[in-house]
């Protein structure tokens, strides 16, 4: 993963975890799975869960292989 792309994943995590409840930019639930949530960066995507108002990661991949 670039430098620069995965600066960019984790500042949108971080903003993420400082407002869990709110709307965020290339935030979105995942279909089938209930609470599990991705963010976009580029071709990299974040797959994670909102639990007790803590951001747990689950897996962060290119984009083409995330979701398998």
């Amino acid at each position: 993963m670039p430098k620069a792309d995965a600066r960019r994943l984790l500042d949108r995590l971080e903003k993420i975890a400082l407002k869990p409840n709110a709307l965020h930019a290339s935030f979105q639930a995942l279909a089938g799975d209930k609470g599990v949530f991705r963010v976009r960066q580029g071709d990299w995507r974040a797959v994670f869960s909102i639990e007790d108002g803590n951001v747990i990661v689950d897996r962060i991949a290119h984009r083409r292989e995330v979701y398998r």
